[in-house]
């Protein structure tokens, strides 16, 4: 009986149309205080990770969006922390957000910024760890990158525009040329850093994620770029945490 009760009592705490579960103690007007609680503390919790987002469209529009997400989405585990995780994909596919294209990746963006805030802690590696990988092992030499590190290639500006937001809630926007930008961001000390990275930058950190061995990472680079100075912004970023030669 108590999983059907848990069934109703998440079902009516999600949305209005369902009436007070019968095994809940109290009065409907008590219920109806909690479940809009639970509603107004979803929305607020969404607010606190996405503020860009809010920026971007306005708290009306936002809170109306919150809303909408809230009734099909609640929390999967105890812990607020890991709640909207999936905001970015309903922005994707909510219509009223069309008209602002770019707003689901600043959502990823400010959502990979919460997960490295809240990544273990590792020291980052120097770029001399490097020095004991010999081209014959560039086959088997796979980079670990910092637990934090996450890389976001969007088809929009997004490290721009999520840039503007830091000094001031409504920057002006219209000096930002709009085109593909792909961001880093990772905490390799104490604070959260985001950068934004060239494409060939973007590449190799995609292929250290994947846990590619670092020959083929390098091998995979756009023709003409530079993989030393590649290796080199990718190590002061604070990306990696080591590097370890596989058997055959």
């Amino acid at each position: 009986m108590w999983p059907e009760t848990q069934s109703a009592f998440a079902a009516a705490v999600r949305t209005s149309d369902h009436v007070k579960p019968a095994a809940v103690v109290g009065d409907a007007a008590r219920f109806a205080v909690y479940r809009n609680n639970v509603a107004v503390s979803l929305r607020k919790a969404l607010a606190e990770t996405f503020p860009v987002v809010k920026a971007l469209v306005g708290d009306e529009f936002f809170d109306a969006m919150a809303q909408v997400y809230v009734r099909g989405h609640l929390p999967q585990t105890p812990v607020l922390l890991h709640y909207g995780r999936t905001f970015a994909d309903f922005i994707e596919g909510f219509e009223p957000a069309s008209d602002v294209p770019y707003l689901a990746d600043v959502a990823r963006l400010e959502r990979l910024w919460l997960d490295a805030y809240h990544a273990a802690d590792a020291a980052p590696a120097d770029i001399s760890i490097l020095e004991d990988v010999s081209a014959d092992d560039l086959d088997r030499a796979v980079i670990k990158a910092h637990p934090s590190l996450s890389v976001l290639c969007s088809d929009w500006p997004v490290y721009s525009i999520w840039q503007a937001h830091q000094q001031t809630d409504a920057p002006d926007l219209s000096a930002i040329a709009f085109g593909p930008e792909a961001v880093c961001v990772v905490r390799p000390h104490l604070e959260v850093q985001v950068t934004c990275l060239p494409a060939a930058a973007a590449m190799f950190a995609e292929s250290v994620l994947a846990e590619a061995p670092l020959g083929t990472a390098l091998n995979g680079l756009p023709e003409g770029a530079d993989a030393s100075a590649v290796l080199l912004q990718f190590f002061q970023s604070g990306a990696v945490a080591g590097i370890s030669i596989l058997d055959h």
